[in-house]
């Protein structure tokens, strides 16, 4: 049982997320090929491309989304501008702006860019103006008008000699402007709807235009005529000349004439010849992909698979291309074969699951159809094409290797990764459900069925052919179809053995089926005790439980022999989405709508554990099979993965409790060595006050503790004078450590001047926290002063009463507190005359009292004296013992009344 508790899990700490980066807008690629710089709202973006890791972020400090960007060429200077009509100018390695300033265009701007020499900056603003700025002087040098509406586009010509700049506005038209004269020489006129993209020739002569009425211009910039119009079928977003010097055959290049290619609507690259027009070669689509037709194209503008941008990437022989999902994909010259994917932005995240050897990938369903397989060391990512709208759940069988999804077109996928390489394909396909497949599950033993639950509220189970590595699509029918629930399928799991499965339903109920029978599902139990809908059923990897999570913000336990619930766990605010089982089925990982991941432990049914790193639902979660990792993904398009670091922090607990241990041990022997300064200083490093207050107390149980304290705290250094005097504030305020405090206090006022003082964190508030208790104090100790000498006087009266020999005492008694006038003054003579005429009559009584008792105590009367010693004297003596003593009890009183009128006023006086 032992060991059980110790493997129960405490806590999880992010190790790794992947977050938006992208959501649209302008990308761009450093000189140096490195970095990738993307908009991200009111951001910028710069994500390190060999790692995928976003390593910098520059934002603007009033929140306005970012409308442009643009980077110098020799990647020094980032430039944005937002909505706030404000230009900053960056810094972007340390993240700091260096410098802003107004952009003077009346509406924000819409395009950026920098000249070659990294020194002229171009901005085209939704006013129709565009304004060219020195970076390096700091003024706007020209002001160019004439463009109608918004100017999206602007170039430098790449011959900085030439000082000419291209536009294009909402007219259609390619301005080209000479910076020498601030004037249009000539608008380029063959486009009939907005300009997308310009690329220049080499030698700088010839410029290529793409458009959204699809075509591309060729322009002679000598003549400033159209050499050939060349129809593309398709809106382009993005248009490169390709470079003649190399070797391109692969992509249909065969000759020495100008080629380029284009990126747009249809989601490929197509290569032309720029001298025919013809189109030498076109990307091959993935195999799960079929090209749209004219009448799909013309009805679905902003499908997915279309391309925004296409960069060129000249150093390392590489293109790349910006989707219309904001995916980001980078391609190998010369046979355009796929490099590297990123993801810019996952959208709602719909679930997620451990995938590949030592789960070094994941799996994602986003709000698409497409799936995403995430490497997690370098979070590049594959995105498979086959479902043909939303996928809703995921499941991976045993091994981690072959994974099941299912989706809104009703149909179910089966996937599988090679081992080697990682590639992800299609292995096998099935649709014969009649309405959208919202969850599916996988067999535990070995992969040879997945089960599948719908809105049509039946469960399929299908049967998997026996080899999956092949490159053929299986087609997959249906073995078992069962009406189970009467509303929508949630959830479905199978239990480790393959011979039961659990559904949860929107009807609020979990069913419990036997897979073994060979006639179909059979009913074995019905889970009945949720209040609203369930979302997610899971079986206790050891035990005979299930757990079930559901939209009444509880999860339950559920015994299989009897179908009773056996425990409830009630803490998430709302649905709980999703429950799996963790260290060896004794703990309980759950998701909610919330934003939470809570850890609970079955046996007590407490919630060990909070996780608050997600702003929306949580719906996906899932476990490694270590059981040493998790992953989350959320409706805040974050996905996160939490590593397990319960053994960590408890190997890091023992270890500061075993170098606290060994630090007290030294500095016990410090102590018993008197060696007060390493063991003052050693406190002090622990920051213990009361360590440190001990060896205060104990300095100052030295003889010439004055003198040492002294040679201690002057030796300290600095940064432990100022704890020590932090320390001194918090003791002063208790009477037992005032003295303490005080003294130490004492060596710092003497011996360090104010001005140091001052410098130390905090002093000014230390020190004038010490001032109340001090005075404080002063009171206290004043007030026990006058309360001493009252107990001195009363004292020195008592044995006034008793013997007479003492009367001399009290003349000599030094009652004057603080070296004010005595308190007592005004009673004294009255009391030494009463004195007087009692010692002349009690003379004879203690003449013989002191005869026959030579302890000589004076408390004691002649007469109880004479009684204890066995003795019994004469009548007058008795008589006169008995006077005596009253006598004495009477002076003693009038004494006492007096001393309580008289001094009340002076007292009250003092201690004001």
């Amino acid at each position: 049982m032992a060991n059980i508790n110790f493997n129960f899990k405490t806590n999880y700490t992010v190790s790794s997320k992947i977050e938006p980066f992208y959501k649209g807008g302008k990308v761009q690629v450093s000189k140096d090929e490195k970095y990738i710089f993307c908009t991200c709202g009111s951001r910028v973006n710069v994500l390190e491309i060999s790692t995928g890791k976003i390593i910098h972020s520059v934002e603007h400090d009033d929140q306005e989304d970012i409308t442009s960007f643009a980077l110098s060429c020799d990647d020094e200077v980032l430039v944005t501008a937002s909505r706030a009509l404000l230009l900053k100018q960056w810094d972007w390695r340390q993240a700091q702006c260096t410098r802003s300033w107004k952009a003077i265009h009346t509406v924000p701007i819409a395009s950026m860019t920098f000249d070659t020499t990294s020194t002229l900056l171009a901005t085209g603003g939704c006013d129709g103006t565009i304004k060219l700025w020195d970076i390096v002087k700091q003024y706007c040098t020209h002001n160019l008008k004439g463009s109608s509406g918004v100017v999206h586009l602007v170039y430098f010509h790449p011959d900085i000699d030439r000082l000419q700049l291209f536009s294009s506005s909402l007219d259609c038209g390619i301005r080209v402007w000479d910076l020498r004269t601030s004037r249009c020489v000539c608008v380029l006129q063959s486009h009939y709807s907005a300009v997308t993209c310009l690329s220049f020739s080499p030698d700088g002569d010839t410029m290529i235009s793409s458009g959204r009425d699809k075509i591309c211009t060729v322009w002679d910039l000598k003549s400033q005529t159209a050499k050939r119009t060349v129809p593309v079928y398709e809106a382009l977003e993005g248009v490169l000349i390709l470079p003649a010097k190399k070797d391109l055959s692969q992509i249909g290049v065969k000759t020495k004439d100008l080629h380029f290619i284009t990126a747009g609507s249809k989601g490929v690259l197509r290569v032309w010849e720029a001298s025919t027009g013809r189109c030498v070669y076109i990307q091959p689509l993935h195999s799960t992909l079929s090209p749209p037709s004219e009448h799909e194209e013309e009805e679905k503008d902003d499908d997915p698979r279309s391309l925004t941008y296409l960069l060129e990437l000249p150093a390392s022989d590489r293109l790349a291309t910006v989707t219309a999902e904001h995916n980001i994909v980078f391609y190998k010259l010369p046979a355009l074969s796929t490099q590297q994917q990123f993801v810019g932005y996952n959208d709602e995240v719909l679930d997620v699951k451990f995938l590949g050897k030592n789960d070094s990938h994941i799996v994602v369903a986003t709000n698409s159809c497409q799936l995403k397989v995430f490497e997690l060391l370098t979070n590049s990512c594959q995105i498979l094409y086959g479902h043909t709208d939303t996928i809703l759940s995921l499941d991976v069988f045993k091994k981690g290797f072959v994974f099941a999804s299912c989706a809104k077109d009703r149909s179910v996928r089966v996937w599988h990764m090679d081992g080697d390489s990682g590639q992800v394909r299609c292995a096998a396909h099935g649709s014969s459900h009649t309405n959208a497949v919202g969850s599916i599950t996988c067999s535990r033993m070995k992969a040879s069925f997945i089960v599948s639950g719908s809105q049509d509220c039946t469960v399929k189970v299908w049967d998997l052919p026996a080899d999956l590595s092949t490159t053929d699509v299986h087609q997959l029918t249906a073995r078992v179809t069962e009406k189970a629930h009467d509303k929508d399928v949630n959830s479905l799991a199978v239990s480790p053995n393959d011979k039961l499965l659990a559904s949860g339903s929107q009807d609020r109920t979990a069913k419990l089926w036997s897979l073994s029978g060979e006639g179909g599902l059979g009913l074995l139990g019905v889970l009945r005790g949720h209040k609203r809908g369930i979302w997610a059923v899971c079986f206790s990897p050891v035990d005979q439980v299930l757990a079930t999570s559901s939209a009444d913000g509880t999860s339950k336990l559920w015994g299989l022999q009897d179908f009773s619930c056996l425990k409830t766990f009630e803490g998430h605010d709302a649905s709980v989405l999703k429950a799996i089982f963790v260290s060896r089925g004794t703990q309980l990982l759950s998701s909610g709508s919330d934003g939470l991941v809570k850890l609970w432990t079955i046996k007590t049914n407490e919630c060990v554990k909070t996780l608050d790193a997600h702003q929306d639902k949580v719906w996906g979660l899932h476990g490694s099979r270590k059981d040493d990792k998790m992953v989350t993904g959320s409706a805040d398009s974050n996905i996160i993965v939490w590593m397990d670091v319960t053994e960590a922090e408890l190997a890091e607990e023992q270890a500061k409790q075993e170098d606290q241990i060994m630090k007290q041990q030294e500095l016990s022997n410090l102590l018993h060595e008197k060696k007060y300064l390493k063991a003052l200083g050693l406190a002090i490093s622990l920051d213990q006050p009361h360590t440190v207050l001990s060896v205060i107390k104990a300095i100052r149980q030295v003889e010439d503790w004055h003198e040492l304290l002294e040679k201690t705290v002057m030796k300290l250094r600095p940064d432990q004078k100022e704890s020590l005097l932090r320390y001194c504030s918090v003791w002063n305020t208790n009477a037992k450590n005032c003295l303490d405090a005080q003294a130490v206090l004492r060596v710092l006022l003497t011996h360090l001047p104010p001005e140091e003082m001052l410098q130390y964190q905090g002093a000014r508030t230390h020190l004038e926290a010490l001032i109340p208790y001090t005075e404080r104090h002063m009171q206290r100790i004043g007030r026990l002063l006058q309360a001493s000498m009252f107990l001195n006087y009363m004292w020195q009266k008592i044995r006034v009463a008793g013997a007479p020999s003492s009367m001399d005492q009290d003349q000599d008694m030094d009652t004057a507190p603080l070296g004010s006038e005595t308190v007592f003054m005004i009673d004294k003579g009255q009391n030494k005359e009463d004195a007087d005429d009692s010692e002349h009559e009690e003379d004879g009584a203690a003449k013989e009292t002191k005869e026959e008792d030579d302890s000589g105590d004076d408390e004691v009367s002649a007469t109880k004296k004479a009684t204890a010693n066995g003795k019994h004297p004469a009548e007058s003596s008795e008589e006169s013992s008995e006077e005596e003593d009253d006598k004495a009890h009477e002076m003693t009183v009038k004494a006492v009344k007096r001393l309580t009128t008289s001094s009340l006023p002076q007292c009250t006086t003092l201690t004001s």
